[in-house]
């Protein structure tokens, strides 16, 4: 377990997948992140690579092979190396093995940076191609926010707000995990969501045409929450487990197969394709209050 500190924060990533698993703020003695309870889901904060959540039979077509990977990629179970630290940054790389060519023919370099600047924490990734010819690949981010922040309060003292009033509808997931063809109306010139655990009976809410660039975690009962600034990520995943006490908040560069996708890497919705010796950049940022 690596850990990054500031005067007011301490967070905690563990070498496997570069997951985040704690941020706790000291003067207000929060802990924000979901504790990884296995009863409902043992995760905290998944790294998505090279695909965001899964594919259609769990298979995709590069070159004429056929190649399987399952639901989010193989990023999260992989130990990454520490390249860099200081008391609060810390830099991971993940590259490609002999293992992930099997599955995903591609060479690669994915770093992580985490940072810490008073109540903030930015995480940036960088992927690079490292092969002669193109790279195509999904990446996002699936963090864990405990709810209730305080105790006396309840799940549904919760809701998340975004920055702009929104016409966005969400898209529905089949129960093998991909996209349906038709959405349902959800946000009608609306910028708040309540939280309640029914929203996710059927798996996670998913948007794609978001005007926002920021969405909020508040409460009706206090002041605690905090912001997630996912300026660049062109899709969006709200998800719970099953009567799980969290909510997570997902920034994607990328999306699930719909259900009508013909499974070739090159035609996949949301993918990103870099050049030899090329770069893609981008982060999320996390304001605690």
């Amino acid at each position: 377990m690596y850990i990054i500190e500031n005067d007011l924060l301490v967070v905690k990533i563990q070498a496997r997948g570069a997951e985040l698993t704690s941020i706790y703020h000291k003067e207000m003695e929060l802990e924000y992140m979901w504790e990884g309870d296995p009863t409902f889901w043992s995760k905290h904060s998944p790294v998505l690579f090279p695909i965001v959540g899964g594919l259609k039979n769990n298979t995709y077509f590069y070159n004429n092979r056929a190649y399987q990977l399952p639901r989010h990629g193989f990023a999260r179970e992989k130990e990454f190396s520490v390249t860099e630290e200081s008391s609060n940054r810390i830099t991971f790389h993940l590259g490609h093995d002999e293992e992930t060519l099997l599955v995903y023919p591609f060479q690669f370099g994915l770093k992580i940076i985490y940072t810490l600047s008073e109540n903030d924490l930015t995480v940036s990734y960088e992927v690079k191609n490292l092969q002669n010819d193109e790279l195509y690949f999904s990446l996002g981010a699936h963090p864990a926010f405990k709810i209730p922040l305080l105790r006396n309060t309840s799940y549904e003292d919760y809701y998340l707000e975004f920055n702009h009033k929104e016409n966005s509808p969400s898209w529905p997931v089949s129960p093998d995990g991909l996209i349906e063809e038709e959405p349902i109306p959800f946000l009608k010139n609306d910028s708040t969501i309540t939280l309640q655990k029914e929203l996710f009976l059927h798996d996670a809410l998913v948007f794609k045409d978001l005007q926002s660039h920021s969405v909020s975690l508040k409460s009706t009962k206090h002041a605690h929450g905090l912001d997630v600034d996912f300026k660049g990520f062109p899709y969006m995943g709200i998800w719970a487990a099953k009567n799980a006490d969290f909510v997570c908040i997902e920034p994607w560069c990328g999306i699930a197969d719909s259900v009508q996708a013909d499974q070739q890497i090159k035609n996949k919705e949301g993918i990103n394709k870099l050049e030899k010796g090329e770069s893609f950049k981008r982060q999320w940022k996390l304001a605690l209050r």
